[in-house]
């Protein structure tokens, strides 16, 4: 075999290292896609709602919980190991701060039959029970859940005396982030005699019954 001509050698590691080159910023365009790829997954799995099912426009009949017959009566459904819920408790704390006595609350925690300590006794429902004016209470294989027409965790109704549907919804603007909501400043509107245009908004959270459903992002398979 016939040596390579002296400009030929010289050139070889140019060769090598434009190609070192090309695969490195083959490797960075690889690299930034899946994380635009991740981050747009996680965006749109922050942004999606949860299934709602049939809601009454008045309270059920058959339902356990007491009606307030003084002052409009607030429900939240909640999956008691749902880390996304932990920002809808956030809100609801704060939506009692500004509402106080004018509202009877209750959280009321999806409990399987039979179920022990580990549903019973999690950070979630010992958040919702130090929060003044609210009363925790579980709900058996989600039966309240169905009466007022619940699948997502965080789930939100308010009832006025007597038994009309005023608003339901959520109370965060997405999955799993606190801070102001149209559902939060709704309720409170109402709460205090003030109105409303929005009664209802989307709900971004668990599903209440079955946490194996299509749709469980990583956050809450924990």
């Amino acid at each position: 075999m016939l040596p390579l001509p002296h400009w030929r050698r010289e050139l070889l590691p140019l060769q090598r290292k434009a190609k070192t080159v090309l695969a490195t910023a083959l490797l960075g365009v690889a690299w930034a896609g899946s994380i635009l790829f991740g981050v747009r997954a996680l965006l749109n799995y922050e942004s999606s709602p949860g299934r709602v099912g049939s809601v009454p426009n008045l309270w059920p009949a058959d339902s356990a919980i007491h009606l307030a017959n003084d002052r409009p009566t607030l429900i939240m459904l909640a999956h008691p190991q749902c880390p996304c819920t932990r920002a809808s408790m956030n809100e609801l704390a704060e939506v009692m701060a500004r509402v106080r006595s004018k509202v009877q609350a209750y959280v009321l925690f999806y409990t399987p039959e039979g179920s022990g300590a580990d549903w019973q006794n999690t950070s979630l429902r010992q958040s919702a029970a130090q929060i003044p004016g609210v009363t925790v209470l579980s709900d058996v294989d989600g039966m309240e859940a169905r009466r007022f027409g619940a699948e997502t965790s965080g789930h939100t109704f308010l009832f006025d005396p007597s038994g009309r549907l005023l608003f339901n919804g959520g109370i965060t603007q997405s999955r799993g982030h606190s801070g102001g909501s149209v559902g939060e400043n709704a309720i409170i509107s109402l709460a205090n005699n003030h109105g409303s245009d929005r009664s209802k908004t989307w709900v971004f959270g668990c599903p209440l019954t079955d946490r194996r459903q299509a749709g469980m992002g990583p956050r809450c398979l924990k």
